[in-house]
């Protein structure tokens, strides 16, 4: 049987990249797994999710009736707080440290109450409001700009550093 081809729809692939960053919060939480492995592979994921979405996907959306703008600019705010509690784990050094846990929780917490309100909110708005194709347009340019950054080591820690501080 065929592998089923990608999905190019902009909604599923950001689906994709949320349920991918659930599967490294339980890789980071785990004693067993590689944390400071696991940690890196999220920085870059979150970090070129977040700049993907507000590159392309979020100023296109704006312009739909039927997506609350206020929503968008909410999630603008919200990759911020997942970018500072994102930098404040990266400067833990000890992954087996009280602060490690403390600090990944909170990363969770700010990432995964993001995630929840752009699915039910924009990510709905865009399944019900925006034709398939320009779904697909969409998705192409986030794909192509998750790349971008993916490659150029968007989740280090300078880079990170930068972001939060600009």
């Amino acid at each position: 049987m065929p592998e089923k081809a990608a999905s190019t729809d902009v909604v599923e692939l950001i689906l994709d990249d949320h349920r991918r960053m659930e599967e490294l919060f339980r890789q980071m939480r785990s004693v067993e797994a590689e944390r400071a492995e696991a940690l890196r592979a999220f920085a870059d994921l979150l970090i070129a999710h977040a700049l993907a979405e507000e590159s392309d996907v979020y100023p296109s959306l704006k312009r739909y009736r039927d997506i609350d703008n206020d929503e968008v600019e909410h999630g603008v705010e919200e990759h911020e707080e997942g970018n500072k509690a994102l930098l404040d784990l990266l400067e833990v050094e000890d992954v087996g440290s009280d602060d490690w846990d403390e600090k990944l929780e909170k990363l969770v917490e700010a990432v995964t109450h993001h995630t929840d309100e752009e699915e039910r909110t924009i990510l709905n708005g865009a399944r019900e409001n925006v034709a398939m194709e320009r779904r697909e347009e969409l998705g192409a340019a986030f794909t192509k700009e998750r790349a971008k950054q993916l490659k150029a080591g968007c989740g280090n820690i300078d880079n990170v550093r930068r972001i939060v501080k600009a």
